[in-house]
């Protein structure tokens, strides 16, 4: 019995720590999150400001008080004024020069002089004027990348699990799943797009348009392309044929004999206009968003919401598209694999999981 209580308790405190958060402010003013089929209200007097992503939100109380939330109990970092920084999965606030990290609950003072940093959903990079480093937080250890004689070395790319970067040589290395792999030296800049354990450019020693991908340098083109983007483990590029490919699990593929008007790749899903029509790949289904040029989108995760014809709000859901409102200029927001919409009176409708729910 005793070890049953045991497990039940640990199962359901990592079910806190992965679980997602949809932070809203409601027409009371109230800072309220979407959890287990209920808004649940964090904060009973008006907060300054909120950062949000997938499982962690960061916010400013009334008092001025850095807090985190992420599905539990909201906790304090801060009293005073900070400059802070969210993820989907971490937090960072910088006091002075002092640069901390919230992650998963741990508490880790990063550098006491930092400079640039990024933050993503695996990673933090920063700078540590002190010793003139560039370094890494990954996994809860600060990895040192390079040692620069003179002027601080910034990043070439930041993907959310993957750095490009140069150092004092100009020698090209990428960091990624806790390792360094060297690439070449190059003087000029070379064009780096980085996603999730994946890494595209055009190569100048080679003369080809190259990815990093689970350890290894390879060719994917044997000449260089005029565009590209990375996104988790894919990247799709327009060749110098007018093609418009896409390279996913070891494969290229075609996506058109044309190059789209607008097209953009973020996560797993694929966006692009042809032919005034728009649609999205995702899970390698092919949908039709409608018959007209959509411009105003975003793309998170495996979710994709946009402003319909009407004005109002779509999404796709199961390969559908669902249509959320035809309010017109409602805002939206995407949170892990839900889609909030506000509505011009501070109501708000959330659809997850093909359920739609209004407060």
């Amino acid at each position: 019995m005793f070890k049953n209580i045991v497990f039940f308790l640990i199962f359901c405190s990592s079910s806190v720590f992965s679980q997602e958060v949809v932070p809203l402010i409601d027409f009371n003013g109230y800072f309220r999150s979407f959890q287990n089929g209920f808004f649940r209200q964090l904060e009973f007097q008006r907060i300054r400001n909120y950062k949000f992503g997938d499982n962690v939100v960061g916010y400013t109380d009334n008092r001025g008080n850095l807090r985190v939330f992420d599905g539990g109990k909201p906790n304090d970092l801060a009293n005073v004024d900070a400059e802070y920084e969210v993820s989907d999965n971490l937090l960072t606030w910088k006091i002075g020069p002092t640069l901390n990290v919230w992650d998963q609950g741990n508490l880790k003072t990063l550098t006491f002089n930092a400079d640039n940093y990024f933050v993503k959903d695996s990673i933090i990079v920063f700078q540590d004027t002190r010793f003139n480093t560039l370094n890494v937080y990954y996994k809860n250890e600060i990895i040192p990348l390079t040692l620069s004689s003179g002027q601080s070395i910034i990043p070439d790319c930041v993907g959310e699990n993957i750095i490009a970067y140069r150092d004092n040589g100009n020698f090209y290395k990428v960091f990624w799943n806790g390792n360094i792999y060297d690439l070449d030296v190059w003087h000029n800049p070379i064009i780096f797009e980085a996603g999730t354990n994946i890494l595209a450019f055009n190569d100048p020693i080679n003369g080809t348009f190259a990815l990093f991908e689970n350890g290894q340098f390879l060719d994917l083109e044997n000449f260089y392309v005029e565009r590209y983007k990375a996104g988790n483990e894919s990247v799709v590029y327009t060749d110098r044929s007018g093609n418009f490919m896409r390279y996913h699990n070891g494969k290229k593929q075609k996506i058109s004999s044309f190059i789209p008007t607008n097209w953009d790749l973020k996560d797993d899903v694929l966006f692009w206009v042809e032919n005034g029509i728009s649609f999205a790949l995702i899970d390698d289904v092919k949908v039709e968003l409608g018959r007209y040029k959509i411009d105003d989108f975003i793309i998170k995760n495996k979710m994709i919401a946009y402003r319909n014809i009407q004005g109002g709000v779509s999404c796709v859901y199961n390969g559908e598209v669902k249509e959320l409102t035809l309010q017109r200029d409602a805002q939206f927001s995407i949170h892990g694999n839900a889609v909030l919409v506000e509505l011009f009176n501070k109501s708000f409708v959330l659809f997850k999981e093909g359920v739609k729910t209004t407060l």
